[in-house]
Parts: structure tokens; C-alpha cells; sequence
């Protein structure tokens, strides 16, 4: 009985840890869901940019701000405080439901995604430097066509020349 415990405590386990987000796609998720209306990692929106946060704030400080940064500011937080006034005094909405984990795996997503780190993404990063601007071929680019189509006649009139001489090497060897 321990032992179809034991086994059936391990299966559990391991299908948790295998079904698990990693933290930075958990935090993806919820930047996505939550934070991208407002915020974005480079640049400024209606909230400001969040690149590098981790080295601005501390964790604890971050947490409690998302959870609810109007408690933050009505404490007199000089930092929360001049946030608020920067941003035209637009509140952030408060998060209370988020775990700090959930917190921190957000600002895992926000390092990633600031220093650039994700390979996956890197090929289409800049697409304009993988590949050259190549003109699409029109009917005004008649250049091109007219000296085409000289190239095929071409061709078209070696081929032609080169069975008529063959047709006349063998009428003249068999006069002889």
C-alpha cells in the first residue's frame, strides 16, 4: 500500500513539474493579459517604460506597488509619489489577486525581454538586414522584358541554325 503511494505521489509530482510554465512564459502570459495595455518594455505609454525595473526597484517594493500602488503613494513613497505626478496622475489598477511569484515572473519576462536574450526571436528581430530589398518586377521595367525577350529569341535562333546545319551535313554526306 506505502509503495502505490509512494508511486502514485511521485506521478503527481513529476506530471505537475513537466505541466508547469516556465517562469518567463508565466510572466509573458500575464504582461499580456495585464500590463501590455498600459506598459511597454522599451518604450513609454501611459505607464512608463519597464526595462530594467529589477535594477530601479527592489522586488518587495514592485510587488507591493502592483498590488496596490495607491496604498504605496498614500504612504508617501517619494518614488511612488513621483510616479503618480509623472504620469498626469493616472492611477494604476490594482492587482491584489496577482501572487508575488506571479510578480516575479513578470519581471523575469521584463529582464528577458529587455536584454534581448530570446533566440527564438532573434531572426526576425530585424527582418529588412536578413534579407535585401529586392524591386518587384514590373511591365515598366521594360528593359529588363525587352532584353529578355531578345535572349529567348536568341536562343530560339541558334537552336533553329544549329539543326538546319545538321540537316545540311547530312544531305552533303549522302551525295557523296
Amino acid at each position: 500500500m506505502k509503495l502505490t503511494f509512494l508511486f502514485f505521489a511521485s506521478a503527481v509530482l513529476l506530471a505537475c513539474s513537466v505541466f508547469a510554465a516556465p517562469p518567463v512564459e508565466e510572466g509573458k502570459t500575464i504582461f499580456s493579459a495585464r500590463c501590455a495595455g498600459c506598459h511597454n518594455i522599451n518604450k513609454v505609454l501611459t505607464g512608463p517604460a519597464l526595462a530594467g525595473v529589477d535594477k530601479r526597484r527592489t522586488i518587495d517594493w514592485i510587488v507591493n506597488f502592483v498590488h496596490s500602488s495607491q496604498t504605496v503613494i498614500k504612504k508617501g513613497d517619494a518614488t511612488a509619489v513621483e510616479l503618480f505626478n509623472k504620469f498626469n496622475h493616472i492611477p494604476m489598477p490594482d492587482h491584489p489577486d496577482l501572487s508575488a511569484d506571479n510578480i516575479k515572473n513578470i519581471v523575469e519576462y521584463i529582464k528577458s525581454e529587455a536584454t534581448g536574450s530570446n533566440p527564438e526571436k532573434a531572426p526576425f528581430a530585424r527582418p529588412s538586414q536578413l534579407r535585401p530589398s529586392y524591386k518587384p518586377l514590373t511591365f515598366a521595367n521594360y528593359g529588363f522584358f525587352l532584353s529578355y525577350i531578345a535572349l529567348v529569341c536568341l536562343l530560339i535562333g541558334v537552336l533553329i541554325f544549329a539543326v538546319q546545319l545538321k540537316q545540311y551535313q547530312r544531305s552533303a554526306k549522302e551525295k557523296v
